[in-house]
């Protein structure tokens, strides 16, 4: 089973003022942004990162670099994971296209929404999906990077999740923050963390089953293992258990970085 870490691209000046950058050239990481970007090649470094993949979008690039850089990798591009065309909406304010009765069918219904002289999100969500399902061949049994934007990652994580591209708009996807998915060859999906910021380790074995003696052995045939549980007894992945516990021992929220506005279609 492979793992593919979907991280977002760090802060620019056009998402922090709520414009749409879109495919449009020159649009760097600020200081926020490059903070961010080393924060997360930081919480990656621990992990046996393969290869490390990037939107062709110079922002996801900037911030592929500080990853690939830890590693000793190359950076690779792929068009497949690049920002939706947002056509004529490209560079306009969020407040300014919000008034136009497109963006309600953007909110509520997606999937049959496009952008003027742009994509169709439902087109961007295929392109997408092709693009994750080839390099997840790629890699069958490796960890890789890709670095990609907001709306592509939500469309993603939608689709592995099961959900509805109408429902994707609920998914928050902060800069910088990395979401886990492992898939199998055999089709097999996990989504092993969403917008997470926090420290990521790699996902441990399952210990071997404790084997009975003596009584115990007739009562063997009919139990049946129990799943791992948390503090407040229920049922908790193994890469949940990597997640810091605060003081009183209940493990972190994930939460965006405070210091980062969050655009939500950048």
């Amino acid at each position: 089973m492979g793992t593919i870490i979907l991280v977002r691209h760090g802060e620019n000046d056009w998402s922090k003022n709520n414009k749409l950058a879109g495919r449009i050239a020159g649009v760097h990481l600020n200081e926020t942004g490059h903070q961010q970007a080393r924060a997360v090649a930081q919480r990656l470094a621990a992990l046996p990162i393969n290869a490390v993949y990037s939107s062709p979008i110079i922002r996801c690039i900037e911030t592929a670099a500080y990853i690939a850089d830890t590693h000793g990798l190359a950076l690779q591009q792929v068009e497949g994971v690049s920002e939706v065309a947002y056509g004529e909406w490209e560079g306009a304010k969020i407040k300014k296209v919000a008034k136009k009765p497109l963006w309600r069918a953007v909110q509520f219904f997606p999937s049959r929404a496009r952008f003027p002289q742009g994509e169709a999100l439902r087109e961007v969500q295929f392109r997408a999906i092709q693009a994750v399902e080839e390099l997840a061949a790629r890699h069958e049994k490796e960890m890789i990077v890709i670095v990609s934007h907001a709306d592509i990652i939500r469309l993603l994580l939608a689709h592995y999740l099961g959900i509805h591209i109408d429902l994707f708009q609920r998914l928050v996807i902060s800069p910088a923050s990395a979401s886990v998915l492992a898939l199998s060859a055999d089709g097999p999906v996990r989504v092993l963390r969403i917008n997470d910021d926090g420290p990521l380790h790699s996902p441990t074995a399952p210990a071997p089953a404790r084997r009975s003696k003596g009584k115990d052995k007739k009562d063997r045939k009919t139990r049946r293992p129990q799943p791992p549980t948390g503090p407040n007894g229920r049922e908790q992945h193994p890469m949940a258990s990597t997640i810091p516990a605060t003081g009183n021992g209940q493990p972190h929220a994930l939460r965006p970085d405070p210091a980062a506005r969050v655009d939500e279609e950048e």
